[in-house]
């Protein structure tokens, strides 16, 4: 089923505080937020369009242009700095090269488990470095 961008609007039309919620459905359904998608949500829920490019490109959840590359999203919060993440960069990143895109995100919620990283919905724990960079070759 092809969704449209008049589609997630639709769905948000009178939702209060839609802003955060549709951008999450526009970029999960074209893999980024552009700027003639920041134009059309600033129109639809009465917002500037520097207040919606204001919010889109203070999170890094959201990009004004597609990656087609997988991503493995690697925590580099304080629970898993202290359980040795930091050691664990280097290889990621050259196991990643330019086929693999290796982000940062800060906590996964398994900050006891840590060092973690998730790929699409899957979240895995306690890596060292032998498994991430097998996780990172096999995304």
């Amino acid at each position: 089923m092809q969704v449209d961008l008049a589609d997630i609007l639709a769905r948000h039309a009178h939702r209060e505080g839609a802003l955060l919620p549709i951008l999450h459905d526009v970029q999960a359904a074209f893999g980024c937020v552009d700027a003639a998608a920041e134009a059309a949500i600033a129109k639809a829920i009465n917002l500037s369009r520097a207040e919606v490019h204001g919010v889109v490109s203070f999170y890094h959840d959201f990009t004004a242009t597609p990656d087609p590359r997988p991503c493995v999203e690697l925590c580099r919060a304080e629970a898993c700095q202290a359980r040795g993440v930091e050691a664990l960069v280097p290889a990621a990143e050259q196991a990643a090269g330019i086929r693999v895109r290796l982000k940062t995100v800060y906590c996964l919620g398994l900050c006891s488990a840590g060092p973690s990283a998730r790929v699409g919905d899957q979240v895995h724990a306690r890596l060292d470095e032998a498994a991430l960079v097998a996780l990172v070759k096999s995304a």
